[in-house]
């Protein structure tokens, strides 16, 4: 069912403009490439919360299995079967190349989502 969360939106906004602040003024080897991993999952959680009304928990798995599925996409050089493997575009969105450690990060961020959610559903209980 769909539903319109503007908190949930808002902070989605925001964690999008921390993002592509991330990707513009970040050049070090742990807030750009897993930061911004960890950051991109928890992220994707709060566009999917803001406009479908399922449990927390189905939407924390979903966010983190759109994140191992691009990273899955990056093992499988999707954007090079794709002919995209040349658009900035294409690589900033998807990105280019598997690493566990990205995989390590999106874990992260949902375990970061399910900390915080469980403690919002216990204060207000």
């Amino acid at each position: 069912m769909l539903v319109f969360r503007r908190g949930y939106f808002l902070l989605a906004s925001l964690l999008f403009g921390v993002e592509a602040a991330i990707a513009a003024f970040a050049h070090d080897a742990l807030l750009r490439p897993y930061g911004g991993d960890l950051l991109a999952t928890v992220m994707l959680y709060c566009l999917l919360r803001s406009f479908w009304a399922a449990p927390a928990a189905h939407t924390i798995w979903a966010a983190l299995l759109i994140s191992y599925g691009i990273e899955a996409a990056q093992a499988a050089h999707l954007l090079a079967h794709l002919g995209l493997a040349h658009s900035a575009a294409a690589r900033l969105v998807l990105g280019s190349q598997f690493e566990w450690g990205d995989v390590l990060a999106y874990t992260l961020g949902a375990l970061l989502v399910a900390g915080v959610e469980r403690r919002r559903a216990t204060r207000t209980a």
